[in-house]
């Protein structure tokens, strides 16, 4: 076992050999990906996993400590979740600030002036590549304009503005069980008692798991 008391822990960069791949499903935006991987010992398995091309999500607190919040039917779960604005990196190489601001206009038609970066994280690493950076966003006003046309489930979601603590709550209570709202919610909890949200990583920090250009 090694001692990592001296040094905060962090991933690693890591990729074994892949000896074959192929694609027996391709979706609209995401597909199904076969690897036959050679491990350490030599020996090879057979690996599937969806292939996806990466998410944003916002945090937007009001001046009252209010998270915008929304709820929407996810047919896979058979659920309707309360979850915070967020969508795909429908682009390749996709700014991640860029889409997470257009989320929040087409979800909420709010848009914020302080944005950070609160969390990076892979969603299933076990059965998925996506990469969702959660962003916090702060000093919300109306977005200028029409509404973003919604469509199919969008068009059945409800909008709330619920203090942030109360979510936290929920999250624990195991009331609320999106991830990235529980994600935001928890890290803007561990933000507020280390060092406070100006300590956050600035909104256009590195993202190695989805690069982009400078």
């Amino acid at each position: 076992m090694t001692d990592q008391s001296s040094a905060p822990l962090a991933d690693s960069p890591t990729q074994w050999p892949v000896t074959a791949t192929e694609t027996p499903f391709t979706g609209n935006k995401t597909s199904v990906r076969t690897d036959e991987v050679r491990l350490p010992d030599g020996g090879r398995v057979h690996r599937d996993y969806q292939v996806h091309p990466g998410s944003v999500a916002v945090l937007a607190l009001d001046e009252r400590d209010r998270a915008v919040v929304i709820e929407q039917y996810r047919h896979p779960v058979r659920h309707r979740l309360w979850e915070i604005p967020a969508g795909l990196l429908d682009v390749p190489g996709e700014n991640p600030l860029h889409a997470a601001q257009r989320e929040l206009y087409e979800e909420a038609h709010v848009k914020a002036e302080d944005w950070r970066v609160l969390t990076d994280v892979y969603t299933t690493p076990g059965g998925s590549d996506e990469a969702v950076r959660i962003f916090l966003a702060r000093q919300l006003s109306e977005a200028e304009g029409e509404r973003y046309e919604v469509h199919a489930e969008e068009a059945d979601m409800r909008l709330a503005r619920v203090p942030v603590a109360d979510l936290a709550r929920g999250v624990l209570a195991g009331r609320l069980h999106n991830t990235c709202l529980a994600l935001g919610v928890l890290a803007y909890g561990a933000a507020l008692a280390g060092e406070g949200p100006e300590a956050l990583r600035p909104a256009d920090a590195p993202w190695p798991a989805r690069p982009f250009p400078a």
